[in-house]
């Protein structure tokens, strides 16, 4: 990964992904050593898929872990359609 150099305010800054290569530094990167670049990739991107993804809690979800808010949208969804299917009916 590279890091972002836009300027302030520039459309290609993306605040997320920011947030992603801080965490996966400070949590991930600088407390282990790899042997080759091979090997870094993919622990990180393992790293990526099985814990940042879908267990850690995300201040843009309301504090859930991505897979239990989508559990969360869901379940409103289907709430959703129950009510406008009675309502219509």
């Amino acid at each position: 990964m590279v890091q972002s150099m836009g300027r302030v305010g520039c459309a290609l800054d993306n605040a997320a992904a920011e947030a992603l290569n801080s965490t996966l530094k400070v949590e991930y990167v600088h407390r282990h050593r790899f042997r080759t670049r091979a090997e870094a990739r993919l622990k990180i991107a393992i790293w990526i898929a099985d814990f940042y993804s879908s267990n850690r809690r995300h201040s843009a979800n309301d504090g859930l872990s991505p897979v239990t808010f989508e559990h969360h949208m869901i379940e409103k969804r289907r709430a959703s359609s129950a009510l406008l299917r009675t309502a219509v009916a």
